[in-house]
């Protein structure tokens, strides 16, 4: 399976954000059940907080889809 790229503009985006600019959450209340439900992982681990930060080369995955994030500061 091929993994996306997402590119933010800063050093660090928290989840709940990045699940939102990466589309794989509609939006910010779709992005706090998906963690709360236990559906996303970072790096292979499941992710409970939704405003755990988040820093260049993390993997973020919602069941098939998986996103790497790219930071450009």
């Amino acid at each position: 399976m091929r993994i996306r790229e997402v590119e933010i503009s800063d050093d660090m985006i928290r989840l709940g954000q990045f699940l939102k600019l990466a589309g794989l959450a509609e939006n910010g209340a779709h992005a706090r059940e998906l963690v709360e439900d236990g559906e996303v992982t970072v790096n292979g681990r499941v992710e409970v907080q939704r405003g755990k930060q988040l820093h260049g080369g993390d993997v973020v995955a919602v069941g098939p889809d998986k996103v790497r994030l790219v930071a450009n500061a």
